[in-house]
């Protein structure tokens, strides 16, 4: 999905990320997305750090983005994150790209960030192509 305004259309409806979570879809392109998260009260855990569960949300968000379009359906197979560092300001950036795209198995790599550049996980996925 090239088109950011159709691709935020279409994964406006994903309720859960857009609107509870809060993620932005910045940018789109070929088997490529780039996804923010402003870090907010709610996405904190007991020790005040942000939630493990809304690093990895805005990384599968931006495999969704990536890999799919309003044509095609790409499903989820497996997924596997790696906490690297906590975030060090009130920002996540979210880098997904394909390292290989087949006709039915795909495989992506997002790399989170925080808003100075610091990684703050990396997550690869894998995908089945369902239409």
């Amino acid at each position: 999905m090239r088109d950011i305004e159709v691709a935020r259309e279409f994964f406006g409806r994903d309720v859960f990320a857009t609107k509870t979570t809060g993620i932005v879809i910045d940018e789109v392109g070929d088997n490529y997305s780039k996804c923010s998260l402003k870090i907010e009260q709610k996405h904190l855990a007991a020790n005040n750090q942000i939630m493990g569960g809304a690093i990895f949300t805005l990384a599968d968000f931006a495999f969704a983005v990536a890999s799919n379009d309003v044509d095609h359906f790409t499903a989820t197979s497996t997924s596997n994150i790696s906490y690297i560092s906590m975030a060090k300001d009130d920002t996540l950036i979210a880098e997904c790209r394909a390292i290989k795209n087949g006709k039915r198995i795909a495989f992506f790599q997002t790399e989170v960030r925080d808003g100075l550049g610091n990684l703050v996980a990396t997550v690869t996925a894998s995908g089945i192509h369902l239409s």
